[in-house]
């Protein structure tokens, strides 16, 4: 059975994060979520305060017990009408997620320049060799 840590992954996956960066956007110690998941250990209560903190659109009730959807709220007492209503994400919600989006997409552009520029520096010093 899949633990709130496994979920955790998810949220991170879908953000595009690495667990590193999640780690550092909650204020947790470098290597949190990772040492949880290597240990299938529980999360911690102020771990998951933190996640709500920073992610407001993240169901906290399908991070603790699986059941609902990642995003948005569940409302098992609302009619059906409101419980649509409840699943949309806000703008805000919305401009959260685009923006952890583009800044690991942007990591990830830096990573490959990066990688280039050192290729090229390589092959200018055999070049000058």
């Amino acid at each position: 059975m899949a633990k709130a840590i496994d979920r955790i992954f998810s949220i991170i996956q879908s953000l595009g994060m690495s667990a590193r960066q999640f780690d550092m956007s909650i204020g947790a110690s470098n290597g949190y979520t990772l040492r949880m998941k290597k240990n299938n250990a529980s999360v911690g209560s102020d771990i998951l305060e933190r996640i709500v903190e920073k992610y407001p659109f993240v169901n906290i009730n399908w991070v603790v017990t699986g059941h609902g959807t990642m995003f948005g709220t569940d409302s098992s007492s609302s009619s059906s009408s409101d419980i649509a209503q409840d699943k949309r994400l806000t703008y805000k919600e919305v401009e959260a997620i685009i923006e952890q989006k583009i800044k690991a997409h942007q990591e990830q552009e830096l990573k490959n320049l990066m990688d280039q520029i050192k290729k090229e520096i390589a092959t200018t010093k055999k070049e000058m060799e």
